[in-house]
């Protein structure tokens, strides 16, 4: 197959100080179209020759994962693109899977799809259905296909303040949907798989269910919605205290304290 196809769809990968592009994208079992932006030491762009078609390589010397999915977002000109993380291996026939999800879903702005891990306690998809402000919090970058003009033409961004590389670890993803649908989009969910995590590196941001996890939670909330900030921290209290071994009074006042720890920041 084509490595370039017919740009139907594309894959935005990110990766930090890849030294060897061609093997990333044979490493990821690449199908179709894909760009590729390194965070690195260097500024530069280059075009590799690979599994039988050209690829762009966008180094830059930046951090920051929503950085780095924009700088491709903003560039690509596919009708729909994926989100790739560079430890995953896209399944045989991924390309089609997209097409005809966009196909039988035409008022689709966004598709999820699920992850294929070793072990997990990610969400699984197990029937189709739509996803609303009840459910979105559950899904990652990785699992995303999007339209490309639904995004552009509402100016939907990664936020370059949470993620990977970020003052804020983690969140990114959840800012994205949530603008998605706070747009109007149209967002759906499917028990398809699109690719396998192939957890060869360790997370670059979670280590743990430690205070400074809690305390960027309860910021990302309250980026979320300053009105409904209070409530979105208590259910996540109620709902996984066993999972992260903490009192639900503790969970509470800490997530609470990210978000008064930065009113003050924003008064000095």
């Amino acid at each position: 197959m084509a490595a370039m196809s017919d740009k139907k769809v594309e894959v935005l990968i990110t990766t930090v100080n890849c030294k060897n592009p061609e093997a990333l994208l044979q490493q990821m079992h690449i199908q179709s179209a894909a760009c590729i932006g390194n965070q690195c030491e260097v500024n530069r762009i280059d075009t590799i020759q690979a599994s039988g078609g050209s690829y762009i390589v966008y180094n830059f010397n930046e951090r920051g994962v929503g950085l780095n999915r924009n700088n491709l977002l903003m560039r690509t000109k596919a009708e729909y693109c994926l989100f790739g993380d560079d430890d995953l291996v896209y399944v045989d026939g991924y390309e089609n899977i997209v097409k005809d999800a966009f196909q039988t879903y035409p008022d689709a702005d966004v598709i999820l799809f699920n992850l294929e891990e070793e072990t997990s306690s990610r969400y699984k998809i197990q029937k189709p259905f739509k996803v609303n402000y009840f459910n979105f919090m559950r899904f990652g970058a990785a699992r995303m296909a999007v339209k490309r003009t639904s995004i552009q033409t509402r100016g939907i961004l990664f936020n370059l303040c949470f993620g990977g590389g970020c003052a804020h670890a983690h969140g990114e993803d959840t800012l994205f949907l949530n603008s998605c649908l706070k747009a109007g989009l149209h967002i759906y969910a499917l028990p398809i798989t699109i690719a396998t995590l192939t957890e060869v590196r360790a997370s670059s941001w979670f280590h743990g269910y430690d205070e400074k996890y809690f305390l960027d939670k309860g910021l990302l909330y309250y980026v979320m919605s300053r009105r409904f900030y209070p409530f979105l921290i208590l259910q996540d209290a109620l709902r996984h205290h066993k999972t992260y071994d903490k009192t639900i009074g503790y969970l509470v006042k800490t997530m609470k304290r990210g978000v008064a720890d930065e009113r003050k920041r924003r008064m000095q």
